[in-house]
């Protein structure tokens, strides 16, 4: 990580960061409504990509994001610590948080994003555009290549994982058990 960025983030409350976070994800959803009020011809077409009560929920949505996050946290005992730094911005995100706090954030965090980056520009521009936009947006792992190169495969998954069920509600149900998973381990680790 740039020790700039990582200076950065140091010198920020609990209380900024989770202003400049709800405040994106605020922004990613406003960018949901503009682009799909010109992609999506009425909005029918657009909560139609939301089916809540499918079986793929649990059998994709919550295994595949168990099993990602399982294979992360792998990584993370068996990788040096250099390649999961992200500036300490996670840990600052989450170290605080009760396990409500930690659910709502990454509630929001899924919903938002999947709503953009899947919703709106892979249903209308396709997997390799929305995957590379997704990985950009993340942009302090442009500074670890390792982060980043995950961060890639990550959003090919998600992206393919959408294109295969057509389903939004299984790639939000997928991101929110990885942020939500990976958030709580960082919570018991700090607390412990």
């Amino acid at each position: 990580m740039d020790r700039k960025h990582a200076d950065l983030i140091k010198g920020l409350s609990d209380k900024q960061i989770l202003y400049h976070l709800y405040f994106t994800q605020f922004l990613l959803l406003i960018v949901s409504c503009i682009m799909g009020s010109f992609l999506f011809s009425k909005p029918a077409d657009f909560f139609s990509l939301f089916r809540w009560g499918e079986p793929e929920l649990l059998t994709i949505g919550v295994t595949t994001g168990v099993a990602v996050a399982a294979v992360d946290l792998l990584m993370m005992r068996l990788l040096p610590p250099r390649f999961y730094d992200d500036g300490g911005l996670n840990e600052k995100l989450f170290q605080n948080r009760t396990m409500i706090e930690i659910a709502f954030i990454s509630a929001i965090v899924a919903l938002s994003e999947e709503i953009l980056f899947r919703g709106v520009i892979q249903t209308a521009f396709g997997l390799v555009p929305s995957s590379i936009i997704f990985a950009l947006v993340h942009y302090r792992y442009l500074y670890n290549w390792f982060l980043f190169v995950n961060i890639m495969v990550l959003s090919f998954l998600i992206g393919y994982i959408y294109k295969e069920t057509g389903n939004l509600s299984v790639t939000i149900t997928m991101h929110f058990m990885i942020d939500f998973l990976l958030g709580f381990i960082i919570s018991i680790k700090k607390k412990g």
